[in-house]
């Protein structure tokens, strides 16, 4: 095979020995995953309030990734991604065993197994943005979307057979059993990055701090209109998407009359059709806008929840869970893809850590209310609802569609000159104000002033707090640009790799207006000031 044809293949990054083994443990792990969530759901389903409680697993195991994605995103930027994965692994397994333990002794209610599965959802809200983070470093740049393809791959394979092993051990052992396969693929991924020889890059950039760090991926998130368009698209999905996964264990021992292992079944129909729609993704994107396949997507989506809940037949709920899973993958893929592709290397991270916050909170939210719903309307008027909400978001896709970012320059744009300074600030001295001043003839005053408007955007996304601009009362042609910025440091990372290709067309765009060009200086507090 040809080096084009190895990079061409979906599978190509499975001949690197290190990514096939932490592929092949992530997926070891992600069905343990799904078979703890089919046991924890299971063993709520005869209690009482059980719509609520049945429910409530699906929150504890989201809720986590809403209160941890972004601070764990800055980590997996600062520590060793290996060390921090393998600490996490060892904490995870850990608190299965204790869950098997307890479960073995007849001693877990309903409040511990939801203390429990809260738990286990932090430790995979710390491990998934430093799991994403070492992707890049094992494989080739040209195989990055065939790694990437493969991550969904595992994922919606996992959602197929973990469910269908869990039915299986719930009907023949038990709950205990399933809990401890769970507790053991945490420690084979552990022995996986045992194993791993892993080099620290040398040329790696000096970690920012933790707290800056933070700050700085929240305002790129509030200050890009597309970052928030993606995730505003998603919510309006993974909202009402979330009440087929929160209830089917209800749809499947109510409507359907499913033991245990139908109800895998049912969710292994659902994690097939996933993957289903995986492989097909490629060929759809081909043939159809984005926009137009969010919106079918939803349709599809919305008419597998009326049906499954309308017409009493596990064969027509396997029919309909097809093209749910598919579509919901797709919707899935589809944005995370879009927001990859927009997000620039320096805050990537932390922008994804935001749309596995958006996913999780919506998952989290979604599922309590829906269960709350079901338990006073009932299961069809819940999915009912939940289908017209998928059916307004339909219309949205198509009234608020989602920029092309193919088409944007997201690399990163190293153009600033470096600062001439006869002060030595230190690296977090503070705040900084950066002042440029335009000079700009009266015919040109408009488009500059619509051109200023990219560029406030461009400073507020990569560091800027605070951002004005002023007009001259002496010199009316003349504009005073002053941006706040909280350190030197911030500053220095604008001038060393934030900015991207699209932002520099922007500030190209205005400085083009002024004649000459604009003069730059840099203010510092005075007391911090020092020759």
């Amino acid at each position: 095979m040809t080096e084009a044809a190895a990079a061409a293949s979906p599978w190509s990054p499975l001949r690197i020995g290190t990514f096939r083994a932490l592929w092949l443990a992530s997926l070891v792990g992600n069905i343990g995953t799904w078979m703890q969530t089919v046991a924890a759901q299971w063993l709520l389903v005869h209690q009482p309030n059980a719509a609520t409680l049945v429910a409530l697993v699906q929150t504890a195991t989201t809720l986590p990734m809403v209160l941890l994605a972004l601070p764990s995103g800055v980590l997996a930027d600062t520590f060793d991604r290996r060390r921090l994965l393998l600490s996490v692994q060892l904490f995870q397994g850990t608190v299965a065993a204790a869950l098997t333990a307890l479960t073995v002794a007849g001693q877990v209610t309903p409040a511990l197994l939801l203390t429990f599965t809260f738990t286990l959802g932090a430790g995979a809200a710390l491990s998934n943005p430093a799991y994403q983070a070492i992707i890049p470093g094992l494989v080739p740049r040209p195989e990055l979307h065939a790694a990437s393809a493969l991550g969904s791959v595992n994922v919606n394979v996992a959602r197929a057979v973990g469910p269908a092993l869990a039915g299986l051990l719930l009907t023949w052992v038990g709950p205990a059993a399933v809990f401890a396969v769970n507790a053991a693929s945490f420690f084979a991924f552990a022995a996986v990055l045992t194993a791993w020889s892993h080099r620290v890059d040398p040329d790696r950039q000096p970690p920012e701090r933790f707290v800056p760090a933070l700050r700085a991926g929240g305002r790129y998130i509030r200050h890009s209109p597309i970052t928030r368009r993606i995730l505003g698209h998603e919510a309006a999905f993974v909202v009402p998407a979330i009440a087929l996964w929160a209830l089917l264990p209800l749809v499947a021992d109510r409507q359907l009359r499913l033991g245990p292992s139908g109800y895998g079944l049912l969710l292994a129909a659902l994690g097939a059709g996933a993957i289903a729609g995986v492989l097909s993704l490629p060929r759809i994107r081909g043939r159809f806008s984005f926009n137009r396949i969010m919106a079918t997507a939803d349709v599809v989506y919305a008419v597998a929840l009326v049906v499954l809940v309308t017409v009493p037949s596990p064969v027509a709920a396997i029919l309909v869970l097809l093209p749910a899973g598919a579509a919901w993958v797709i919707i899935l893929a589809s944005l995370n893809a879009a927001i990859q592709l927009f997000l620039p290397g320096w805050v990537r991270a932390r922008g994804l850590s935001a749309y596995m916050i958006v996913q999780a909170s919506g998952q989290a939210a979604g599922a309590l209310v829906w269960g709350l719903l079901a338990s006073h309307v009932g299961l069809r008027q819940t999915y009912v609802a939940a289908a017209v909400l998928l059916l307004a978001a339909a219309v949205a896709a198509q009234a608020r569609p989602l920029h092309d970012v193919h088409g944007l320059d997201r690399s990163p744009a190293v153009y600033w000159p470096e600062p001439d300074l006869l002060l030595d600030p230190e690296p977090h001295a503070g705040p900084v104000a950066v002042q440029n001043v335009y000079t700009v003839e009266p015919e040109k005053e408009s488009d500059f002033l619509e051109a200023m408007r990219d560029v406030r955007r461009s400073r507020m996304r990569t560091g800027a707090t605070r951002w004005d601009l002023y007009r001259e009362g002496e010199a009316p042609d003349q504009f005073v640009e002053i941006y706040t910025v909280p350190s030197w440091d911030e500053h220095l990372r604008q001038h060393g790799g934030r900015l991207t290709g699209s932002d520099r067309v922007s500030e190209v765009r205005a400085m083009a207006l002024s004649d000459p060009p604009p003069a730059v200086a840099h203010l510092f507090p005075a007391e911090d000031a020092q020759r």
